[in-house]
């Protein structure tokens, strides 16, 4: 049937007058006779009709017999074709801020950026390879014209010892916008060159081993530190601190990995010692053969690594809080200062002040330093009932920022709170009390209109049941925002109360938890920790799982896996030097 079908089309398109009166022409080969347009089109799977030797329909010419004469025709193939991204493995970027400076650097990696070092730069008395790791003076070049574009230091770090763990170039040049267009354009009429997406060398540096995830992650907040607390948990996530911590972790849930699949995989090695033994008892070796004499139970071992955990889990969030910074929310009556506080606390005019309740309807942020500590401060609009829809909503989202706050901070009108100079009582109105917090501070303005003031120690709160007991006596500051009377007082003991609630005891070298990630793989690892423990030494395979999960969830803090060859080599190992402890037994 497809013969007969290919029949009638091809005597179809002889007779027709269209195809008689046109003829093809072929280069490629003499003798190279190619049917007519039907028989063209028949043959899909033909080398001869893909996209790059399809000839050009509008010059073929057929004869009447419909197959074309010996005559050439001219077949439309590129010389060089293009490469797709995924062909282009050389990546370039600029690594600076783009803008008018004394130096910017533009950064090449992949495995043409020695070629690109030959192309782009020159000197009159030029080397064919570049002095790894040593700056040069070279011109930077045009690849096409040769036309000099900017002079330059350029220096060359060989795979493996680059960022990226690849061959990479950086061009030290003058950051102009005329100069920096001008390389960015001659790199990018090399055909194996593209621009490199956002974060792709990090991500180059992280498949190629020279960092993990939290190295990466540590890297990102230390070019975004504001702070120096930032600065310091930053530097120690990015030198690798948290991750041989974390891979510390992780070796002691293979340790305990071992001994359970150790009876799995070799049973029948060590059926004489017993299963019980096999899964309960372990002992710690300091080399491959050596073992010492001291045992210790793998459900011992599942429990300090739970402790270890937990004692990371329990730091109150801190380490998401230096990163992200500490949301402090000044609240409190209508009129108190706190619009006044906030402008203080900005050293600008950042919230709209007057005597009129109820000027602030919104929640305004910014960002500040105090003590070294990165703020998130907000100003709320003042508590108080009001019949004004818009005040309403205002004050919901006061309510709202002090519940979520980190740190709140109750501004008070001090001849308004204040009973009397005599005995000192300061009442907290009414609408204030439901967002008052066991830690909230407290910062009684207005103190200059008070002419005996008394003395913050005589000070004392109605809303708290033994004043008496310092343990239980709110912090407060008496000051005066507009006369800046006790402000500096103020800024010390706020700035001594975050770092004693955020730096005290804190280890910045520790493996601290700085994303929410960290926080739910560790979750995960406790849970799966807590599941071995509850497992019988019968239920041997369901344990060995419960414990690899638990080395997964680690090691997704790093990017790291754990599989079944990285086991295998550990459970050999126990094995061998189970058998050589069993022979002195």
């Amino acid at each position: 049937m497809l013969r007969q079908w290919r029949a009638s089309i091809t005597q179809k398109a002889v007779k027709d007058p269209r195809i008689q009166q046109r003829q093809v022409q072929f280069r490629e080969n003499n003798s190279l006779l190619i049917p007519n347009l039907a028989s063209v089109v028949l043959h899909r799977n033909s080398p001869w009709n893909c996209r790059s030797h399809r000839p050009n329909r509008s010059s073929w010419q057929f004869d009447a017999t419909g197959y074309t004469s010996h005559t050439h025709t001219t077949l439309s193939v590129k010389s060089e074709p293009t490469l797709s991204d995924a062909q282009r493995r050389t990546i370039y970027a600029l690594s600076t801020p783009p803008g008018k400076a004394g130096i910017a650097v533009i950064r090449v990696s992949g495995p043409n950026a020695l070629d690109v070092w030959r192309r782009v730069t020159s000197k009159k008395k030029s080397e064919d390879t570049p002095t790894p790791w040593m700056l040069q003076r070279r011109h930077v070049v045009d690849p096409e014209t040769e036309e000099r574009l900017d002079d330059s230091l350029t220096v060359f770090f060989k795979a493996p010892k680059s960022f990226t763990t690849e061959d990479t170039l950086e061009l030290h040049i003058h950051s102009g916008r005329a100069v920096l267009s001008a390389v960015l354009r001659a790199l990018a009429k090399l055909p194996y060159c593209r621009p490199a997406v956002p974060g792709e060398f990090t991500r180059r540096a992280f498949e190629g081993g020279r960092l993990d995830l939290t190295q990466v992650e540590g890297l990102r907040d230390l070019i975004d530190a504001e702070t120096e607390a930032q600065r310091r948990v930053a530097v120690s996530g990015a030198e690798g601190t948290a991750r041989a911590q974390y891979a510390a972790l992780r070796s002691q849930i293979l340790e305990c990995l071992v001994f359970v699949e150790g009876f799995i995989d070799f049973g029948e090695d060590v059926d004489d010692l017993g299963q019980e033994a096999m899964i309960r008892e372990g002992r710690s070796s300091t080399g491959p053969f050596a073992i010492s004499s001291e045992a210790v139970l793998a459900h011992d071992r599942a429990l300090n690594i739970i402790n270890c955990i937990r004692s990371h889990l329990d730091d109150n969030r801190r380490g998401e809080i230096l990163r992200s910074g500490i949301k402090l929310a000044i609240f409190g009556p209508p009129n108190a200062g706190k619009s006044s506080l906030f402008n203080f606390l900005a050293q600008r005019d950042a919230a709209i002040t007057s005597p009129i309740p109820g000027t602030t309807r919104d929640v305004l942020t910014l960002t500040l330093d105090i003590g070294g500590f990165p703020v998130v401060l907000s100003d709320t609009a003042g508590l108080r009932e009001t019949l004004d829809t818009v005040e309403q909503v205002g004050v919901g989202r006061a309510g709202n920022a002090v519940k979520e706050a980190d740190v709140s901070l109750c501004v008070l009108s001090l001849p308004d709170v204040l009973s009397s100079p005599d005995n000192a009582l300061i009442r907290v109105p009414d609408e204030v009390k439901s967002h008052l917090k066991p830690d909230t501070l407290f910062l009684l303005n207005k103190s200059d209109t008070i002419a005996n003031l008394p003395a913050n120690q005589s000070l004392t709160f109605m809303e708290y049941n033994d004043n008496n007991d310092n343990s239980k006596r709110p912090q407060f500051w008496t000051t005066s925002l507009r006369t800046s009377e006790g402000t500096q007082s103020f800024l010390d003991g706020l700035a001594q109360v975050l770092r004693s609630r955020y730096s005290n005891g804190f280890d910045y070298t520790s493996p601290l938890i700085t994303h929410a990630r960290h926080r739910d793989f560790l979750e995960q690892a406790v849970m799966h920790l807590e599941e071995f423990i509850a497992f019988s030494p019968s239920e041997v395979d369901i344990a060995a799982e419960s414990l690899r999960y638990a080395a997964r969830a680690i090691g997704s803090v790093s990017g790291l896996d754990v599989g079944v060859e990285g086991s295998l080599g550990r459970n050999i190992q126990f094995v061998l030097c189970w058998q050589m402890t069993a022979d002195f037994m």
